[in-house]
């Protein structure tokens, strides 16, 4: 079941990509996370108060509903809320500035570090399959490096580089911390807090950083952002239940929700009309056979 649950995931996070790069466009970055994980935040709520006042909207074993936690696992919760917080606002900002169809293969290269940072945290060792993996995966990276020059986007000197990196290596520490919370807290629990927490951090952040700034940094209201919420709100929720199930695994799950990247890169090419799409489809090409390699190691 838990492998349905991470295909669904990753099919919705391709759209979800596809919803970000039309919400940021042009626009101001801040505003679009603050609305947008306002409304997620929101479409859990009433979770939170059905278990917190005990109103019995949904019943204990329902996926919905929310076991109290201690105020340990809260910490725990708003810890990983920072963590996503600052992900998802340099990788909306890498989305903003570079083309969609650069930026999701990239996004596709997490598992690796996932997979690397396993050996140094928890000691994990890694077959050969997945070393195999690991190496091509890098030559698709290099492959993804040579394309990019042709659009004037130099992978040592540009700022959307450089924030989509920090995404991707933030992103890492959220799969950990995934790993650690799946272990103690129920699922609906940590998606239903931690979006609460996000979306109040980015509130403070945007009356702070961009309110000052609205004259020059303008917003807009796209329905996009809407679809934001929705899409990433139902791939969270099949993501965290998938993790929560007994015999799953964290390096399969991570890599197939990095197949988002076969969505949001086709889209991207027809909806965004972006350029260099034959050389960027082979580093695609490549770096979907090093997944594959790395899912199959991670299987046998």
């Amino acid at each position: 079941m838990w492998i349905w649950l991470a295909l669904i995931s990753s099919v919705l996070l391709g759209f979800y990509d596809v919803a970000k790069k039309r919400s940021v466009e042009g626009n101001a970055v801040l505003p679009v996370l603050t609305v947008a994980t306002s409304i997620s935040a929101l479409l859990f709520f009433p979770v939170i108060l059905s278990s917190e006042f005990d109103l019995g909207w949904f019943a204990e074993g329902n996926p919905f509903y929310v076991v109290p936690i201690s105020l340990r696992e809260h910490l725990l919760i708003a810890l990983k809320a920072v963590i996503v917080a600052a992900t998802w606002l340099f990788g909306y900002l890498a989305v903003k500035y570079l083309p969609l169809t650069i930026v999701s293969p990239i996004y596709a290269l997490r598992p690796v570090l996932v997979l690397l940072g396993s050996i140094l945290i928890f000691g994990e060792r890694l077959n050969l399959y997945q070393w195999a993996g690991v190496v091509v995966a890098f030559v698709a990276f290099y492959m993804m490096n040579r394309s990019s020059h042709k659009e004037g986007i130099k992978f040592t000197k540009n700022r959307g580089i450089l924030y989509l990196f920090m995404a991707v290596l933030l992103g890492c520490g959220s799969a950990f911390c995934d790993k650690i919370l799946m272990r103690g807290i129920q699922p609906a629990s940590v998606q239903a807090w931690c979006g609460l927490y996000v979306a109040l951090l980015y509130g403070v952040l945007t009356l702070i950083i961009w309110r000052p700034k609205r004259k020059e940094d303008k917003f807009s209201w796209r329905w996009s952002i809407v679809l934001i919420s929705l899409f990433l709100s139902i791939a969270d929720f099949c993501y965290f239940n998938a993790l929560a199930q007994e015999g799953a695994l964290l390096a399969v799950i991570s890599l197939m929700r990095r197949g988002s990247v076969i969505v949001s890169f086709t889209l991207g090419a027809i909806f965004f009309k972006e350029r260099n799409i034959r050389s960027k489809a082979l580093a695609l090409c490549v770096l979907l056979v090093g997944l594959y390699l790395l899912l199959h190691g991670s299987l046998v």
